[in-house]
């Protein structure tokens, strides 16, 4: 018979709690949204302004119904293939700035 170390049951209570806190939040949410415990990330193809609506629509609503304030320092806009045409979106108001690049999970994605 194994027994559990200490360090082992605080990180599966961390990701069990982590997941019962953000489990429902991607309700009402048109685009893509991934949980993680350093940051979330909002995504989806736009090739029509109907795209780029449903993105805005989904950080506005994202933010409202969980009561969420965001760090726009750390908000970042990632455009991503050829033809791209670059829409500007908002968080409270505030412009989002974008990046050519931005590490994820130790790569770089440009």
């Amino acid at each position: 018979m194994s027994k559990w170390r200490p360090e082992t049951q605080g990180l599966v209570l961390g990701l069990v709690l982590f997941n019962i806190f953000v489990g429902g939040m991607d309700r009402g949410i048109e685009c893509t949204l991934s949980k993680f415990p350093e940051e979330t990330k909002l995504w989806g193809a736009v090739n029509m302004l109907e795209g780029r609506d449903a993105i805005q629509s989904d950080l506005d609503r994202w933010a409202c119904a969980n009561l969420m304030k965001f760090n726009k320092s750390k908000c970042k806009v990632l455009y991503l293939g050829q033809g791209n045409p670059k829409h500007k979106y908002k968080v409270g108001g505030e412009w989002i700035e974008s990046s050519p690049g931005e590490k994820d999970l130790g790569g770089l994605g440009e």
